[in-house]
């Protein structure tokens, strides 16, 4: 732990070393009145080229190259270089003009994917470690699906017993739902979601009515509920990991078209101007 807090130390220093060298030499630029904002774009666009190729970088598996996880933390320092090059060649200002307005809200949207994909690659792992057993994504749904039918073949034993209708009710005005797919998804983003609360405090409410026999098959149903919410819960979270990729990448490469289109009507004209 010591280990990887000092090599992230080190990086981080590195990182505002360096952000601060590309600082003064844009700015020394604009003191000797010279094409600082020309400057900043080409430099903008060499780091997002390089940024380019870290997801290049994961498609390969040969030849051995520098660890993927070296390159991940690569790619979010110099993103966050790109960021204050990127302010710096707009000058600190929204632009006026639609080609440019497009490409501000382009980038802007492509750095706050990444700010977004750091926190989730750092943050959920743990929280998926913290809470139920791993499971794969594509097999939550099959999960899910299983555990309705347990439900429903326990609702139909309750039936059994003195020709009790209390779970069967349940079942069908509360839990049938619930069971039916992946629920309170925005919720779970977060906490746990109010449905999943109300249903394990009728359950529990229920047992007044129950006898014991159907106060054993209430119990299994409230962990039927407890794994269908932890299976919610990794749901909701894989999902964040395996899909804000499909929003960052094709950012990444419509900014890298509009910036092209953007450099050649530059050069034109600045070739008309001269």
């Amino acid at each position: 732990m010591r280990t990887f807090s000092s090599r992230r130390a080190k990086a981080v220093v590195s990182s505002l070393i360096v952000a601060g060298f590309f600082s003064v030499f844009i700015y020394s630029f604009e003191l000797m009145q010279k094409n600082a904002v020309n400057l900043s774009g080409w430099i903008l666009l060499a780091l997002a080229l390089v940024l380019t190729l870290f997801n290049a970088r994961k498609k390969l598996t040969y030849p051995p190259l520098i660890k993927s996880s070296i390159w991940l933390q690569f790619h979010v320092y110099i993103g966050w270089l790109a960021l204050l090059i990127f302010f710096f060649h707009t000058q600190w200002q929204i632009p006026n003009g639609p080609l440019e307005s497009v490409l501000y809200i382009i980038f802007m949207l492509l750095a706050l994917s990444g700010i977004l994909g750091v926190f989730v690659t750092r943050i959920l792992p743990k929280q998926l470690a913290s809470r139920g057993s791993e499971v794969i994504y594509e097999r939550i749904p099959m999960f899910v699906r299983q555990l309705r039918e347990q439900a429903e073949q326990l609702v139909l034993e309750s039936v059994g017993y003195n020709n009790s209708t209390i779970l069967s009710l349940f079942y069908q005005q509360s839990l049938e739902s619930y069971l039916s797919g992946p629920s309170g998804l925005t919720a779970k983003i977060i906490r746990r979601d109010q449905e999943y609360l109300q249903l394990q405090s009728e359950l529990k409410a229920l047992h007044r009515y129950l006898t014991e026999e159907e106060c054993d098959i209430a119990d299994q149903l409230s962990a039927i509920v407890e794994t269908k919410d932890d299976l919610d819960f990794h749901y909701v979270r894989q999902g964040v990991l395996k899909y804000w990729l499909f929003v960052h990448i094709p950012l990444t490469y419509s900014m890298l078209l509009f910036a092209l289109v953007h450099l050649v009507l530059v050069q034109a004209f600045s070739i008309g101007l001269s």
